[in-house]
């Protein structure tokens, strides 16, 4: 099943970002979190957050601003 829906990802490397996406996605649906909000609130947040505090955005650690 894999195997064929993941066949026009387009390259290995696009296939890892889907990947990664994806886990974060599901982690957060784990910790109880939207998927969405918690996407949109992280990618809001992204380009200002200190990398010294990068971690805080986690699924585990997130909270809603």
């Amino acid at each position: 099943m894999g195997r064929k829906a993941w066949m026009f990802v387009g390259s290995e490397l696009a296939g890892q970002r889907a990947a990664v996406v994806m886990s974060l996605v599901q982690s957060a649906r784990m910790c109880g979190h939207e998927p969405w909000a918690y996407l949109r609130d992280v990618l809001q947040r992204l380009p200002t957050q200190l990398n010294s505090r990068i971690e805080d955005l986690l699924p585990h650690r997130w909270q809603p601003a």
